[in-house]
């Protein structure tokens, strides 16, 4: 047992102000990094210390693995804690980390490496029977093997870059006439993105739903699984809304596939927090698809509908405490939903947009959870990921959640940047969500920008709603009511509303 004392968290935002949060609760001292363009940020001022770390690009400031080492020695630092993104699944790091005597918040460097490419991942959970989508067991480099594999599969194919993630190196092809062109596209952004040419290929599932098992484990190898979450709504096959649970699994299909979680975890020996996910088919047969050996950015459904707070438990983990429950006291209570609040434009194909924050008013109210690193005035980075906040609704049961996630959008005020937060209410209305009848091709088959400018504003609905209450409910209604209650409809009510402000 490894009393930890002082954290260092090697990150930035919303992700290092959660963590920080759970030290204190625990009473832990914090250290926070920041490069020159972070110096302003919130979760620069909670820590208890606070280190430049560099300048703005990552690569000379949050990815300096040796340099934020050196600082933990010098501070008297106990652990450090990844976060999410930048070193958080850095075997090499990991490892440089406990050689320092240092204790680092996730799994080891082994379980990293193997989980961290993804045919090695496969190979390491076959002996457990976990179901895998048809593909090539082995990374391929030669073009004409490819092909005839690929019809051996069946097309419509995809390529996937083997050490990959984030949607990057990854190509679908329909056709056998278009493997080439996509074969050369998919090993260039492995090559750009990972340093890692190797690809390889697996039968592509046409509607497929992306659900993912959150799993826990110890270093005396106890492991639980803590549910699923539903992240199929995406762009660039980077997720978008995410909830718990699913609405599509029935209990039987959730307890096989946290089974399989389970399993995953313990074929690499695996300690802390960690994700399994799965592609899902129409018919609901489930293929393991890879493991992220870090706290996910979607980790506040499952803590919500669990009570269990993954951060908390991770440094327990790291401490060298068994996890103080069993898979059976475990039970989903409620529904959560996560929307990531991100800086792009969701009428430009959700391009990045960069600004200030004029106006910043975060929703409140009960269930309501607004989880960030940004206040107004401040202004949205170049050098990192856009996301500005996730925006977290709890109901007791998944109409409960959806209607409070379209009130905090409504309250939700921002200016000055394009955000996603339209293109997110337009999920929460749409019928496919609200059916849960919707996969990964949300977008492709129900979005549209223009359909965003359908959307009525928040005052609009507040008073369209109060004026058919009146309407419904005045028991005097004769022919000259009906009469004004038309022309009140066909009138231009909301500028004469705001005339009078």
């Amino acid at each position: 047992m490894s009393k930890i004392n002082k954290i260092l968290i090697a990150n930035r935002g919303e992700i290092a102000l959660r963590i920080m949060r759970t030290a204190r609760e625990l009473n832990i001292q914090t250290v926070a990094i920041f490069s020159e363009a972070d110096r302003n940020s919130p979760h620069v001022r909670f820590a208890d210390e606070a280190i430049c770390i560099g300048p703005p690009p990552s690569h000379q400031s949050y990815l300096l693995g040796d340099k934020i080492i050196e600082i933990c020695q010098k501070l008297n630092v106990d652990a450090i804690h990844p976060g999410y993104g930048f070193l958080s699944e850095n075997a090499a790091f990991c490892k440089k980390v406990i050689e320092a005597g240092l204790i680092f918040i996730g799994p080891s460097p082994e379980s990293i490496e193997l989980m961290g490419d993804k045919l090695t991942s496969k190979h390491t959970v076959a002996k457990y029977n976990i179901p895998m989508v048809p593909g090539t067991p082995d990374a391929v480099t030669d073009r004409s093997i490819a092909k005839e594999k690929s019809l051996e599969i069946g097309y419509p194919v995809l390529i996937k870059a083997s050490g990959g993630g984030g949607g990057k190196g990854m190509r679908v092809v329909e056709k056998e006439e278009d493997f080439d062109e996509q074969m050369d596209r998919a090993v260039s952004e492995a090559i750009t993105s990972f340093g890692n040419g190797a690809v390889f290929i697996e039968k592509y599932i046409t509607a497929p739903k992306h659900i993912e098992i959150q799993v826990l484990g110890d270093q005396h190898g106890n492991v639980v699984h803590l549910f699923e979450r539903e992240c199929s709504i995406q762009r660039r096959h980077q997720k978008v809304v995410e909830e718990a649970p699913s609405a599509v699994l029935t209990p039987e299909i959730r307890e096989a596939m946290g089974r399989c979680a389970v399993d995953v975890a313990k074929a690499c020996n695996y300690y802390g927090a960690g994700t399994v996910e799965f592609i899902v088919d129409e018919h609901l047969d489930f293929y393991f698809l890879e493991m992220n050996t870090r706290l996910q950015v979607e980790h506040p459904v499952t803590e919500l509908i669990t009570g269990i707070d993954l951060v908390k438990e991770m440094i327990r983990i790291a401490e060298g405490e068994s996890i103080s429950f069993k898979q059976e006291d475990i039970h989903i209570q409620g529904h959560a939903i996560e929307i990531r609040v991100c800086a792009e434009d969701p009428r430009n194909n959700f391009l990045p947009d960069v600004g200030t924050l004029n106006t910043y008013i975060r929703p409140e109210g009960n269930g309501v959870r607004v989880d960030d690193g940004f206040e107004q005035g401040m202004a949205i980075p170049i050098f990192y990921d856009p996301m500005i906040a996730k925006l977290i609704t709890y109901g007791k049961n998944r109409e409960e959640a959806i209607v409070k996630m379209i009130r905090a959008i409504d309250e939700f005020k921002i200016s000055g940047i394009q955000t996603t937060l339209p293109f997110c209410k337009f999920v929460m209305q749409h019928e496919a969500f609200l059916s849960g009848n919707f996969d990964t091709r949300f977008i492709s088959l129900y979005y549209s920008p223009e359909l965003l400018d359908e959307l009525p504003d928040a005052e609009e609905e507040m008073l369209a709603a109060a004026l058919a209450n009146f309407l419904m409910t005045n028991k005097k209604t004769n022919n000259s009511t009906i009469a004004n209650s038309t022309t009140i409809e066909n009138s231009n009510w909301k500028a004469n509303r705001l005339a009078y402000r």
